[in-house]
């Protein structure tokens, strides 16, 4: 009896895995950016505007950095200010390529090895503004190099979203008023 429960927990932990790491990772109507540079997307990054989830709650002055590792995969380093603790909190993660490295699908983990989709949808020619889609309509958000985003690049990754079924009234518009701890790390 013992034996049978331990084969089926864990069957049902590599059925979640594999389900996890190769499920759809990026919403039907959204592609990732093609002929994408990953040593040009390496470094900080300010999160603008996201969809609320359970692992930014409550969070302002979100930043995430970006660096290669020995395996050239990526290092993740997400960092922000819980405000209702008044804390400075992070994570780190690593994310890899689901295919071809010259288009920016990638799948991110901070939690072993459970991975959920991470792609660039929209980027400008200098790299210095990104949108970026979870991999479901739950998640969203767009990135700058700076604190903040010209208007212009604010208004068309808005239109993007919305034509990909984003309800873009429920992004979280994000406070840069504190000088992250974590910055310059990577």
């Amino acid at each position: 009896m013992k034996i049978k429960l331990l084969l089926g927990t864990i069957m049902i932990v590599g059925v979640a895995t594999l389900i996890t790491s190769c499920g759809a990772s990026i919403p039907k109507n959204a592609s990732a950016v093609e002929n994408f540079d990953l040593n040009k997307y390496l470094g900080s990054w300010y999160e603008i505007a996201r969809f609320d989830f359970r692992f930014e709650k409550d969070m302002n002055n979100v930043m995430a950095q970006y660096s290669l590792n020995e395996k050239n995969n990526v290092d993740v380093l997400n960092s922000g200010y819980n405000y209702k603790k008044e804390e400075w909190v992070s994570a780190n993660g690593v994310a890899k390529f689901r295919g071809d490295k010259n288009t920016a699908a990638l799948k991110v983990s901070f939690f072993g090895p459970f991975y959920s989709g991470y792609n660039v949808i929209a980027l400008d020619d200098d790299y210095k503004y990104a949108l970026v889609a979870g991999k479901s309509l739950d998640y969203l958000w767009i990135l700058s190099r700076e604190k903040s985003i010209p208007e212009d690049i604010k208004e068309e990754y808005l239109n993007i979203a919305q034509k990909i079924g984003y309800d873009t009234s429920k992004l979280i518009w994000v406070e840069h008023n504190k000088k992250s701890p974590f910055e310059n790390e990577k």
